[in-house]
């Protein structure tokens, strides 16, 4: 199920700074891992990624590292690094976290986000009202990935951002199992349009508020297939 399409590329991430050799290799591999680009179960080679993703061993090695931290890889002695199972039953879990610290981060937003960010939010906000039944799937999911980790950069505090985005990512991988039986991923994802106005207009209670209810919102769709 690994695709070799543009993998040295991270269409997904926001703009930001420069990145390091083992900075793309991981994110452009938590992005095939998230995607099941990478299917479930499915060997890592080492010698086959690095040549894929141009980069040398050691990058791709502290990349690994990361993953396995993430929990989208595990590592075996003697046997070698193989992409996670994809455990339904963490929705509990993972839900359980995401909805005190999303409207936190959504309520930090609405105070702090920089100009900067407001005017990536904006583009944000237009790729998704763009969104329709015919957008390919990977794009689709690709519009929320991106603005979820945007909203998260917007909060201004690291701890948070780094701890969200990890449970998006397995919130996400959840998602892509059974995302052929929702009834309407494009309307899912519309939901942030109120978000992104909240926050853009500086409205904490109110994005708060709506970011609680994507989250449940996300929980209910889910449970609702299985």
């Amino acid at each position: 199920m690994t695709t070799a399409s543009s993998p040295t590329l991270n269409p997904v991430d926001p703009a930001g700074p420069a990145l390091s050799l083992a900075e793309q290799a991981y994110r452009a591999l938590r992005d095939r891992l998230i995607m099941l680009d990478i299917a479930p179960g499915e060997p890592l080679h080492e010698g086959r990624l690095a040549e894929e993703l141009g980069v040398g061993r050691t990058p791709l090695r502290e990349a690994m590292k990361r993953l396995e931290i993430d929990h989208l890889v595990a590592s075996y002695p003697r046997r070698g690094t193989f992409a996670t199972p994809v455990d339904i039953t963490e929705l509990a879990a993972v839900s359980e976290v995401r909805e005190p610290l999303e409207p936190l981060a959504a309520r930090a937003a609405a105070e702090r986000a920089t100009a900067e960010v407001c005017t990536e939010l904006r583009a944000a906000r237009e790729g998704i009202e763009a969104l329709s039944a015919q957008t390919p799937w990977r794009e689709v999911m690709a519009q929320d990935l991106a603005v979820h980790r945007l909203l998260y950069r917007a909060a201004g505090n690291h701890h948070l951002e780094e701890s969200l985005i990890r449970l998006d990512n397995l919130a996400t991988r959840i998602w892509c199992v059974v995302a052929d039986r929702l009834p309407d991923v494009v309307g899912h994802i519309r939901e942030h349009v109120a978000l992104l106005d909240a926050v853009l207009d500086g409205e904490a209670d109110r994005a708060a508020a709506l970011s609680a209810d994507h989250v449940r919102h996300f929980d209910a769709a889910i449970r609702g297939v299985l």
